[in-house]
């Protein structure tokens, strides 16, 4: 046994205090949470009617009625496109036929036309007599209201390739002739020298236009369909002053690129329609009204062409 004054006892033991922010890091969620955390798993493991399983049998639940429901719609889309498609491919056929018919007629009637107008034109030579004749022929091949003929340069343009869609079947859209393609080459072709220009025996005048409709090309307002022609009677060095142009080396590398069809070549004896008769507007003066005379012998009328416009001797406006 040891006696009171220590003599005998073993090294005393230090107890230390509880460190807080070491034990903060070491477990930093509150054992609270992890409690009820752990309850909500072993309720979801061991009822499936508890909440939990409630909400997650209900989400499949709506899941299944919206499906459901989108395949109902579907079905019943499909059911009434099928039902209408004989409707509206017999409208398209009966469209397609009327157009066809009108454009027989038109080119019936255009045939017509120029039969009645080389008629009147032999009547008129027979009229006029040799020089004067001669004359007006020169006048109309100018102005493109003649049939000229002679050797040139054609021009041909056609659409790409139809590619089809490797996902739906259907044409994915090939890269088609613009109206701006044949503006440029017309344009380009007068530049090199060209004295007849006619596109698919549409000929071209001074007041010829070239625009689009839709998915349609105008020529004068007339329909042309691909391949695209541009016939063009010249001289000699038309296609070489034409291939150095600015349009034929733009819709070279167009055909590089995306598969369209762009070639030139000579042409000998061309023939070249005549144009329709032009619908021409003249501009003309306008009737003075009669002069109101009033006091100082002035009159209080305006004068013809308005205020602010000085009228020009010939009677139209400046």
């Amino acid at each position: 046994m040891s006696d009171g004054s220590g003599e005998g006892r073993g090294p005393a033991t230090r107890v230390y205090a509880p460190d807080f922010l070491t034990e903060l890091f070491r477990n930093p969620l509150d054992p609270g949470y992890a409690d009820a955390a752990a309850a909500r798993r072993r309720a979801a493991q061991g009822s499936p009617s508890s909440a939990g399983g409630w909400r997650g049998a209900s989400a499949r639940v709506v899941s299944l009625l919206v499906t459901v429901a989108l395949g109902v719609l579907f079905v019943v889309a499909y059911r009434e496109t099928a039902a209408a498609e004989p409707e509206r491919s017999q409208t398209r056929a009966g469209l397609v036929e009327q157009i066809r018919e009108r454009a027989g007629e038109t080119d019936r009637l255009s045939v017509r036309a120029d039969q009645l107008r080389e008629e009147v034109g032999r009547q008129r030579d027979a009229a006029l007599g040799g020089s004067q004749a001669a004359r007006l022929r020169e006048l109309e091949a100018g102005t493109g209201l003649g049939r000229v003929r002679g050797d040139g340069v054609v021009v041909r343009l056609a659409d790409a390739a139809q590619d089809t869609d490797a996902v739906t079947g259907a044409g994915a859209g090939p890269p088609r002739v613009l109206y701006t393609d044949l503006q440029r080459v017309a344009n380009d072709l007068w530049g090199a020298g060209a004295e007849a220009i006619a596109i698919n025996g549409q000929r071209l005048t001074a007041t010829s236009t070239i625009r689009t409709a839709g998915e349609a090309i105008l020529v004068d307002f007339r329909p042309v369909t691909g391949p695209y022609e541009v016939s063009a009677i010249g001289p000699g060095s038309m296609q070489r002053r034409f291939r150095d142009s600015r349009a034929a080396l733009l819709m070279e590398e167009v055909a590089r690129t995306t598969g369209l069809s762009f070639g030139v070549r000579e042409a000998e004896d061309l023939t070249l329609p005549a144009a329709a008769e032009p619908q021409l507007r003249y501009a003309r003066p306008p009737v003075s009204p009669s002069p109101s005379i009033s006091g100082g012998g002035r009159s209080s009328s305006p004068g013809p062409s308005g205020p602010g416009v000085s009228p020009s001797p010939s009677g139209g406006v400046r």
